[in-house]
């Protein structure tokens, strides 16, 4: 994996406040290790996915232990609950789900999830994209469906922040000074990312800011960023990878300049080895969509995980125009 310049500073900052280091990473499936005294006086709430989870920690603190029912490195959108994610979320106090054709899409396990553990929407569990603009699918047929990959442009992992930060004021509201705190200094750090990030790639020449991943998760990205957004499917729902999704998007990275390809960590990388050796064009590196990494490895915090796609992205484009 190419070493970009990669986020210590931002560590840096988030190491100095301790809601802010993501670093219970594992808790999410060992909460159980709580003391049933310590669990007593705290929420219990479920997210839907790990990027999810490091949130609500972070807002949360001390006054939350989380359950993540997609562990990380796995898709989010095709998933089958465990006899644990029902228990989990049926004696949660909070869930939190994305929305947005993610969970609810495919299969809708979520639903099915919820249906079993008789929870009721807006009361019990709530959806973290509340407020965000939605893009669309372009796939024929498609087109009515959203996109769910909105927290990939941090304006909108922004406002994810706000709505779990609302949501725990409603339902704990002893500690909403805490949440607050927790919610402002975690939203200015994200903030800060963002707008440092925002003219960063206007250095790149047109032809060659083209995005290209397997998976079509980053239109929220080239949005923000001003890119334009390329992939062989569009989302990990639909069948992946087939001779015309192979051939057109061969055909685009041929039209342009584009110096370098990306895989995302949670995709089989074959079908992006051979648009890489059709096209001559290498795969630069691997960046994060759906999942936060492993605990203890880059990326393993929403804050992180942005910070290493901004950079490996932009360095990617970049590169042979230097």
């Amino acid at each position: 994996m190419k070493k970009t310049k990669v986020f210590l500073a931002g560590l840096t900052v988030l190491l100095g406040i301790g809601v802010l280091t993501g670093c219970k990473g594992n808790q999410y499936k060992e909460d159980t290790a709580i003391s049933s005294e310590q669990q007593g006086d705290v929420l219990q709430v479920v997210a839907t996915n790990s990027i999810l989870a490091d949130m609500i920690e972070n807002v949360g603190g001390d006054h939350v232990v989380v359950h993540s029912i997609v562990e990380r490195g796995t898709d989010p959108h095709e998933y089958e609950p465990l006899p644990e994610d029902i228990s989990k979320s049926t004696d949660a106090d909070i869930i939190f789900y994305n929305g947005l054709n993610l969970e609810t899409g495919g299969n809708g396990w979520f639903n099915k999830l919820m249906q079993t553990s008789k929870k009721k929407e807006n009361e019990d569990y709530f959806v973290a994209s509340k407020n965000v603009e939605p893009l669309y699918l372009s796939t024929e047929g498609q087109e009515s469906k959203q996109d769910p990959h909105a927290w990939l442009s941090l304006a909108n992992g922004i406002t994810y922040v706000e709505n779990i930060k609302d949501v725990l004021v409603e339902k704990d509201p002893k500690h909403k000074e805490d949440y607050e705190k927790n919610a402002t200094y975690y939203t200015e750090t994200l903030k800060k990312l963002h707008e440092d990030n925002l003219n960063r790639f206007n250095d790149i020449p047109d032809d060659q800011a083209f995005l290209v991943t397997s998976e079509g998760a980053f239109k929220y990205f080239s949005k923000a960023y001003g890119l334009k957004a390329g992939y062989i499917w569009e989302i990990n729902t639909h069948e992946e990878g087939t001779p015309e999704q192979m051939s057109q998007i061969i055909d685009q990275i041929n039209d342009s300049k584009v110096p370098n390809l990306f895989v995302e960590q949670s995709v089989d990388p074959r079908s992006m080895e051979t648009v890489s050796r059709e096209t001559k064009r290498p795969i630069y590196d691997t960046i994060f969509t759906d999942s936060l990494a492993k605990e203890g490895e880059t990326g393993d915090t929403y804050y992180t995980m942005m910070e290493w796609n901004l950079n490996t992205i932009h360095d990617g484009l970049i590169e042979e125009s230097k």
